[in-house]
């Protein structure tokens, strides 16, 4: 059985995001969006999310390159001097792990982010990371520590199979690939064992920000057996914070593109969120 789950990420950064959010859930493919919820646009995405019902919304939970929920006197050693998350993630992450007062700083961050996520009154979803931070074991330890609570259906586990990408164009992987499998694959299975569901195949890593409609209708045509999540990054047009290089109205044009439900009808694959898709 092949289920799929395309997810927005970003959700709430801004306007031209929760356009194309918008756009590609009522017009296109998009299943899932993952909102920031101390993104500038927050509100904004709360909003149009309330009316798409349909749409399965989770939490895209920032701890670099972004702002936290709490005061930065609160998380002094998470922050920089304009009370914006530090950008060097080794250093940050070092920090996190050996360091008990930024751990303790973490776990209050992290909490003020599911909790922010509550009082929006939409059901969660998922959990993720922005850069994908949650493969750090001490950020994956919180989020355990209070799923439970928040009731966490899924997450995502950046675990990208190398194989398909090579059926679509050529591919060769890079040394981040071989860096990061084994804490990915260590990170499953403490989901797993939890009860969140992690989905079989990730896709989203190699062409991040340059997901077009010609490879997302191979990934499509090529979708392996399992839990899939593709991950991609909408938006109508760059936006303040947006990431140099990225082809955000091309993503947008390739989840609306007319092709896509017919692929997916021929695949026999089930679209949604991880609410949607019962069991382990």
């Amino acid at each position: 059985m092949k289920q799929l789950i395309v997810t927005a990420d970003d959700f709430g950064a801004a306007l031209e995001v929760n356009k194309a959010v918008e756009r590609a859930h009522r017009d296109g493919i998009l299943s899932a969006a993952s909102l920031m919820v101390a993104g500038e646009a927050a509100g904004d995405a709360v909003a149009r999310a309330r009316a798409l019902p349909s749409l399965r919304v989770g939490l895209h939970l920032v701890l670099v390159e972004g702002r936290p929920v709490l005061p930065a006197s609160a998380v002094p050693d998470l922050v920089d001097s304009t009370g914006h998350f530090r950008t060097d993630m080794a250093r940050a992450g070092a920090a996190m792990f050996f360091l008990p007062k930024v751990r303790r700083q973490l776990a209050c961050e992290i909490e003020a982010q599911f909790a922010a996520f509550a009082a929006t009154g939409l059901r969660l979803d998922h959990v993720n990371a922005h850069k994908h931070f949650h493969l750090h074991p001490t950020i994956a330890g919180e989020i355990l520590r209070v799923a439970r609570q928040h009731r966490v259906r899924g997450a995502r586990v950046p675990l990208e199979p190398q194989a398909v990408l090579g059926r679509i164009e050529p591919h060769k992987a890079s040394g981040v690939v071989a860096l990061t499998a084994p804490f990915a694959r260590m990170l499953r299975a403490r989901f797993r064992r939890a009860g969140i569901k992690a989905p079989d195949a990730v896709f989203g890593l190699a062409w991040s920000g340059a997901m077009t409609a010609d490879r997302l209708a191979g990934l499509i045509t090529h979708l392996p057996e399992g839990l899939t999540e593709i991950y991609m990054h909408p938006a109508t047009g760059p936006y303040p914070g947006s990431a140099p290089g990225y082809q955000y109205e091309r993503e947008l044009a390739a989840l609306t593109d007319p092709r896509m439900p017919a692929l997916l009808a021929a695949g026999g694959i089930k679209t949604g969120g991880f609410w949607d898709f019962p069991g382990q």
